[in-house]
């Protein structure tokens, strides 16, 4: 594999020309490196090679990870957030990128006053309308925004987030991020407030996203390969995940992570 530096060099090759066909300033695109599986090697390597944004899907596993990788990084949360695992986060991230509910922007509000903490946020909107993936509906979030704006005075709500359907093809992607775009835009227009991030586009499609109008595009198999396979073992005695309950299972990953281990 190239080094990350010449991988990176392409990416953002490939960013600035994308931007420049929707007539855009590359500058408004920042790459988010997503780490997910690997180890806290691949954070520094990131680092080195001049990216600054970490995205992590899993707050148990971001946990370990930013205590043993380096400093100099902002740290994103890019997966479904649960609301026992509220306070951890707000304490490790710099931004949570996936907020779907009022339930959980409120629960966030709560417990950043508790703490001191002000953070900042997207809200993940399922343009597509699949089940299986989170996220509120679109009609939503013009009342989530207002309500956060109104009644969540610690939370700071600066854009949204999205995820498309797989496909081969990354044009298949368009639609669904055109269709995020006219969700900020018109929420925007409708409430009199500036939303001016959005999170879409990953390894498959982040060039159409770019073309759409992503700031955050979230690159991981792009830009370090494959993840490492895992496997899930024993929790440590006496360790829960917050709720009482056993850590077991894909809460943590990769080598130094407390459940689980990278298999041969």
């Amino acid at each position: 594999m190239k080094p990350l530096s010449e991988i990176l060099e392409e990416v953002r090759g490939r960013i600035a020309a994308a931007a420049k066909r929707a007539g855009r300033d590359p500058a408004e695109v920042e790459i988010i490196a997503v780490t997910k599986t690997h180890g806290e090697d691949v954070v520094r390597e990131a680092r080195d090679a001049g990216l600054r944004i970490v995205g992590e899907n899993k707050v148990q596993e971001a946990a370990w990870k930013k205590a043993a990788a380096v400093g100099g990084m902002d740290w994103h949360l890019i997966g479904h957030l649960q609301s026992n695992k509220v306070r951890p986060a707000l304490e490790i991230f710099d931004f949570i990128h996936s907020v779907d509910s009022v339930k959980l922007a409120d629960r966030i509000n709560l417990i950043a006053d508790a703490i001191g903490a002000q953070p900042h946020i997207l809200l993940e909107v399922n343009v597509s309308g699949e089940k299986s993936k989170n996220g509120m509906k679109p009609e939503d979030v013009a009342p989530t925004v207002e309500h956060i704006c109104r009644d969540c005075p610690r939370v700071t709500v600066e854009g949204l987030m999205t995820m498309a359907p797989f496909s081969e093809n990354p044009e298949d992607a368009r639609p669904y991020f055109r269709r995020l775009r006219e969700v900020r835009d018109a929420t925007e227009a409708a409430l009199g407030v500036k939303l001016p991030r959005l999170s879409m586009g990953m390894s498959g499609d982040y060039e159409v996203a770019v073309e759409e109008g992503a700031t955050w595009v979230r690159l991981g198999t792009v830009l370090f390969g494959e993840r490492p396979k895992v496997k899930a073992v024993r929790a440590a005695v006496g360790e829960t995940d917050g709720d009482g309950g056993a850590t077991g299972g894909l809460d943590s990953y990769s080598g130094a992570g407390p459940t689980v281990r990278i298999l041969d």
